[in-house]
C-alpha cells in the first residue's frame, strides 16, 4: 500500500467529515460538506447518512448538518480520568479568574481541546469548544506542550522565534499568546506532565483583564498540581 493511502477510503472521509463539521462550529450543508471532502454530493451523502444512523451527526430544521448528541457521548470516555479530575479545578479557574479555562492535549502535530468551562457569571467570555484544535506551534497551550518536547519531536521546521518563545516558557514555567489562534484574544498556559499520558496544558483565554499574567500562571500552575497529584497518586 502506497505511504499515506489510508486503510479504508470510506472510514477516512467519515472521519473527515465529523473533522470539519467540529471545526465549522456552524451547521453545513451537503453541499458544503461535499466541497471540503472534494467528493462528489452524493458519496457525502452516502456518508451522512450513516453518520447519521450513528447519531454521529444530525441536522437541523434547514436540514443543515451538525455534529449528533452521540458524539459528546464518545468524547466524554476519552481520557476519562483526566476530565475528571480536571474539570473541577477548570470550573474553580474559570469562576475566580472570569476567563474560559480549558484543557489542551496533544493529538499529532495539534494541540486539541479535551475540556472546557466558562465562568458562571461574567458579562462575556470567549468561547473554547471541546474538540477545537489547532497547531502545537502556537498559542500558549501548544508553546506549554512544547516545552515538554525535545525540539526533534516538533512539526516541521521550527524557527528561531519559537524556539525563543518555547525556551522562555520553560524557563518561567508558563506561556502565553496574543491574537495568534483567534483575533484580540490573550491566553496564559502552563504545562501539564502527567505520567503514562501525552503532554498536556491548562489554559485560559480572555480579552482583557486587570491580572498580570504571572499572577494568572500561579492559579493555573496550582490545579495543574492539584490534576497531576490526584491522576499520580
Amino acid at each position: 500500500m502506497p505511504e499515506g493511502t489510508p486503510a479504508s477510503q470510506t472510514l477516512s472521509r467519515g472521519i473527515r467529515i465529523l473533522e470539519v463539521l467540529a471545526d465549522a462550529r456552524i451547521p453545513l450543508t451537503i453541499d458544503e460538506i461535499a466541497g471540503r471532502l472534494d467528493v462528489h454530493r452524493s458519496v457525502a451523502y452516502r456518508l451522512l447518512r450513516t453518520l447519521e444512523d450513528h447519531r454521529l451527526i444530525g441536522r437541523d430544521a434547514s436540514g443543515a448538518v451538525t455534529l449528533g448528541p452521540r458524539m459528546a457521548a464518545l468524547a466524554a470516555g476519552v481520557a476519562h480520568d483526566l476530565q475528571a479530575e480536571a474539570i473541577p479545578e477548570l470550573t474553580a479557574i474559570a469562576n475566580e479568574l472570569g476567563m474560559t479555562c480549558f484543557l489542551g492535549v496533544l493529538d499529532g502535530d495539534d494541540c486539541i481541546t479535551l475540556a472546557s468551562i466558562e465562568p458562571r457569571h461574567a458579562i462575556a467570555s470567549v468561547a473554547q469548544r471541546p474538540g477545537a484544535r489547532h497547531s502545537v506551534t502556537v498559542g500558549a497551550p501548544g508553546k506549554a506542550i512544547l516545552t515538554q518536547l525535545p525540539v526533534s519531536q516538533w512539526p516541521g521546521e521550527p524557527g528561531s522565534t519559537l524556539r525563543t518563545e518555547v525556551d522562555r516558557a520553560r524557563a518561567r514555567g508558563y506561556a502565553t499568546s496574543h491574537d495568534e489562534v483567534i483575533p484580540t484574544v490573550q491566553s496564559v498556559a502552563v504545562p501539564l506532565v502527567l505520567r503514562g499520558q501525552r503532554p498536556a496544558a491548562i489554559a485560559v483565554v480572555h480579552v482583557a483583564t486587570a491580572l498580570d499574567d504571572a499572577e494568572i500562571a500561579d492559579r493555573l500552575r496550582r490545579s495543574a498540581s492539584a490534576i497531576r497529584d490526584a491522576l499520580d497518586g
